[in-house]
């Protein structure tokens, strides 16, 4: 690949950065083709990979938002934290912005729970009063995409996007994130360890 395509892919990793994080736009590929018109570039062609994206996107808030992010990081992951104690029956696991640190003030929080029951998931919340949307959200698997059962907590602070998988997928075993340390997913006592570090950094989880 030539410099000059290097130099454009770059640029439009750092640009769908900036965009992930002064507009709240959570999806990567929305921020991405959003770049790409900005700079006049055709959609599909030389496009970043997410994980680039995300490296842009934590050098954009540590150059711009040293002061803030961090707070807000920590106030996402202890909004993550309370809600998973309240979900323990159903295997909670944090993944996306809020574990990966790339969270801004408009992010919401992404949870992953197993259960083969979802009525009985939505009973639970029923009885505690807690306001919710159902909906269903398309992954992807080698067999091919599919939809699975998903809520949205309105939580006063912030949304906790809840996907439902299967029992049997829990111990699946998840591949690492763009800095090559983290993981795609923690569970309760990992998210705790990140709150118990003093430094904004993400330390190392098996």
């Amino acid at each position: 690949m030539s410099n000059r395509r290097n130099q454009l892919r770059e640029r439009l990793a750092q640009l769908a950065a900036q965009l992930m994080a002064e507009h709240g736009i959570q999806d990567y590929g929305l921020a991405k083709r959003k770049a790409a018109r900005q700079l006049g570039v055709e959609d599909g062609y030389n496009l970043p990979g997410n994980q680039e994206i995300e490296l842009a996107l934590k050098s954009y808030q540590a150059l711009y938002h040293s002061e803030s992010h961090p707070a807000r990081l920590r106030e996402l992951r202890e909004i993550a934290l309370d809600t998973m104690r309240m979900l323990t029956d159903y295997h909670p696991y944090l993944t996306g912005s809020v574990l990966n640190g790339t969270a801004g003030p408009h992010s919401d929080i992404n949870l992953q729970l197993y259960t083969d029951n979802e009525k009985e998931f939505e009973l639970y919340l029923m009885q505690r009063n807690i306001p919710f949307k159902q909906g269903q959200r398309q992954i992807h698997r080698q067999g091919g995409a599919k939809n699975i059962p998903s809520f949205t907590l309105n939580l006063d602070t912030a949304d906790v996007e809840i996907a439902i998988y299967p029992e049997d997928e829990l111990r699946s075993v998840p591949r690492g994130q763009a800095d090559g340390r983290t993981p795609k997913r923690a569970k309760l006592s990992q998210v705790q360890a990140l709150l118990d570090d003093v430094t904004p950094a993400l330390p190392a989880i098996e």
